[in-house]
């Protein structure tokens, strides 16, 4: 790559960035938010700020901003029931399920590694870069995990500990495996069990929604669980939250002399920043009425989309609208997420009622 002038440099940036903003307004197949506003935060740009090793231990490192990291996994820890906490702000909900799949595997290293097949692909991904035994369950027409084949599995392999994922919320239909149902299959497998949660965007959902199933560390024999910042909260670094209780991480937990601090992390130096954000936006947001405005926007474009005889579908306490794929340019102009002739849209805080309306309407035109 050869270097380019100073005008080229400033024609080729300003090209990305109207690249950028005509993407943005036509972003609906996917989960992230784009409707925040971080430029309090745009001083601290120009420093490398970065967390090394466990933020709840002190460090020589000083370019960190571990004390906004730990009240961050503090709130979380508060909202799931999880006391005391340990966790950390992680480079995403990759990460996180990472974390949740290698913990269980240091708990139990001849366990097997059960997940829907509607699971994100980052389950499959670490069964395989960590060799773990697994077993892929099929899904329910709605996405959730199908309990009976699922208790099937668990009895061909009732001599070996499980290590179940669980989905708050599938990449595809919103879907939310029952906890009720998922632990009492546990709990009458005979060898003991690892549980964790991926509630990548469905755990900013259901502590805000009336009626919706409890997510909580406390009622649950859950392990560990991880959420996704930069979706439903949303931010121009992606990052996550996982949680665990602090003595299950402690086996993970080595003595680095180098940064002179523990580290139960997995990437070990983290983006300072994400942590920053997740910090601010806790601090600054309605996040309990952003989670209810989301969703009764998605019941609302269901409906729509029913109007015009559409067969929408719409999973209880969700925001992920599911329907046949329309016309291909339509998938492309809105950037649709597609699956086995299914589309969906996933109503973020930015996909506002005058989005939706743009949508219809282009739905009308293609019918």
């Amino acid at each position: 790559m050869s270097q380019l002038s100073p005008d080229e440099i400033t024609s080729r940036l300003q090209a990305f960035e109207q690249q950028i903003q005509q993407a943005t307004q036509h972003y609906a197949g996917y989960p992230d938010n784009l409707n925040y506003d971080y430029s309090a935060l745009a001083s601290f740009f120009q420093y490398s700020i970065i967390n090394a090793g466990d933020p709840f231990v002190q460090t020589d490192w000083s370019l960190h901003s571990k004390d906004f990291e730990r009240e961050a996994v503090e709130w979380f820890a508060q909202l799931y029931e999880l006391n005391p906490c340990w966790g950390y702000v992680t480079s995403g909900g990759t990460e996180g399920n990472f974390y949740g799949m290698f913990l269980g595997r240091e708990h139990y290293p001849d366990g097997v590694l059960y997940f829907s097949e509607e699971s994100h692909y980052s389950i499959p991904k670490a069964a395989f870069m960590m060799q773990m035994q697994f077993e892929s369950i099929p899904s329910q027409a709605n996405g959730e995990i199908d309990y009976r084949i699922l208790a099937d599995k668990l009895a061909q392999h009732a001599d070996k500990p499980a290590i179940m994922n669980l989905n708050i919320g599938t990449t595809m239909d919103g879907a939310i495996d029952n906890i009720d149902c998922v632990c009492t299959l546990l709990e009458a497998h005979p060898q003991p069990f690892y549980l964790h949660c991926d509630a990548a965007l469905g755990g900013m959902l259901l502590p805000f929604l009336d009626h919706a199933p409890q997510l909580s560390f406390q009622k649950y024999p859950i392990d560990s669980l991880a959420v996704s910042g930069n979706k439903f909260v949303g931010a121009p670094v992606p990052h996550g939250v996982v949680l665990s209780h602090p003595e299950a991480s402690s086996k993970l937990s080595r003595q680095v002399d180098y940064i002179g601090c523990q580290d139960s992390t997995i990437l070990g130096v983290r983006n300072g920043l994400g942590a920053l954000c997740l910090w601010y936006a806790i601090q600054t947001r309605p996040l309990a009425e952003e989670a209810r405005a989301c969703v009764k926007r998605a019941q609302d474009l269901q409906h729509a989309l029913q109007q015009l005889g559409i067969d929408a579908r719409l999973n209880d306490f969700s925001n992920t609208v599911v329907f046949p794929q329309p016309h291909k340019s339509l998938c492309q102009k809105w950037q649709l997420a597609l699956k086995d002739g299914q589309a969906h849209i996933v109503v973020m805080q930015h996909f506002d009622e005058q989005k939706i309306q743009q949508f219809l309407d282009d739905i009308k035109s293609s019918l």
